[in-house]
């Protein structure tokens, strides 16, 4: 366990930015302690410096995980994020969008989600934006990205056209 290179820190503040803007220091600020990412075997962990404190005991090849896994850089270098990192990043998220329950499965499965299916979304909301996927009843879904900007979903003729896409790295 390690911590980030500058790079790999770069790299990943990036996509998180993506989602929560300027949100992210209040990610590594914490009111109840600081928290820190590392890595381990291509994987990015969250986790308080107490429990790293109480790691640094363990051997690296015995460590199996360490906190939360935010996500893992690929061989070619891109960091993508996990599922498990929507936790500490929806209460952060700068950009939401609600969606139908008739929707929420057929996205779950990877598909897109059609105007139909979109219950709310935030405003301002811009083109290609990092977005968290809410269910109407306010729990995080996924991630997405939004594939049109708010002025072009107003006024779009057909609720046959794809809002959401899946952004290959994005939160599964």
């Amino acid at each position: 366990m390690r911590p980030l290179t500058e790079e790999e820190t770069r790299v990943m503040f990036e996509k998180i930015a993506k989602y929560i803007g300027e949100n992210l220091q209040l990610l590594v600020d914490r009111p109840d302690g600081t928290y820190c990412f590392r890595l381990h075997n291509d994987r990015v962990y969250y986790v308080s410096e107490k429990i790293l404190k109480l790691a640094a005991n363990i051997s690296g090849d015995k460590l199996v995980s360490l906190g939360t896994c935010f996500g893992k850089f690929t061989k070619t270098h891109k960091f993508r994020l996990h599922i498990t990192a929507l936790d500490y990043l929806a209460p952060y998220a700068k950009y939401k969008v609600w969606i139908k329950p008739g929707a929420e499965q057929s996205f779950l499965y990877g598909n897109h989600v059609l105007k139909s299916g979109l219950g709310r979304i935030t405003e301002n909301t811009s083109q290609y934006q990092g977005v968290v996927v809410y269910s109407m009843a306010d729990i995080p879904l996924r991630g997405g990205e939004i594939e049109t900007s708010m002025m072009r979903i107003i006024y779009w003729p057909s609720p046959a056209r794809p809002l959401l896409g899946m952004e290959p790295g994005h939160v599964p």
